[in-house]
């Protein structure tokens, strides 16, 4: 299967998601917060949190794995993306490297499916248009030479946010 074959666009809670990971779109302290990051803590129970306070925090642009706990996926994947400050701050790059640290862990620890939210489209500010074709194009180009991982998801909160991603998708699938 092709790289996009491998890629779904769902709209709903990514908490729920029946994967072997979830992404969490974290803060650099990886001790929880608002949006994705406070739904993911509140559904996978204390635990999560006390793995996270050994981990040291993360940089933007990283990522960090943890075990799920209460969550149906087996692995918490946290990367940090930027507070969008009108694009000339390294933004790209570095929402570009948090998807692509992000399956490199998802590789390194024999993950086959993982879900991804729309990182730092919530209160970091990014522009979901941009956003959404950086995350597909990057996760395609991993995919391309990464036949291990079988299904990469973007979950996607609202009606809204799926339309974009889906307008992006059909314009790069070309």
């Amino acid at each position: 299967m092709s790289a996009w074959e491998r890629m779904k666009l769902v709209q709903g809670d990514i908490t729920k998601e029946k994967v072997d990971a979830i992404v969490n779109a974290a803060n650099q302290s990886l001790l929880g917060g608002g949006g994705v990051d406070g739904a993911i803590h509140r559904a996978a129970g204390p635990e999560l949190l006390e793995e996270c306070r050994t981990l040291g925090g993360c940089e933007t642009g990283d990522a960090k794995i943890t075990k799920g706990y209460r969550l149906p996926a087996r692995h918490v994947i946290h990367t940090v993306g930027p507070v969008y400050r009108g694009g000339t701050a390294g933004e790209a790059q570095k929402l570009t490297s948090c998807y692509r640290k992000s399956l490199e862990l998802a590789s390194k620890n024999k993950i086959r499916s993982l879900a991804f939210p729309a990182i730092s489209c919530g209160v970091y500010g990014y522009p979901i248009e941009e956003a959404a074709r950086i995350a597909l194009k990057t996760v395609a180009e991993y995919l391309e030479g990464h036949p291990e991982i079988d299904e990469v998801r973007f979950v996607l909160f609202s009606q809204k946010d799926l339309d974009v991603y889906r307008a992006a998708f059909e314009k790069l699938k070309k």
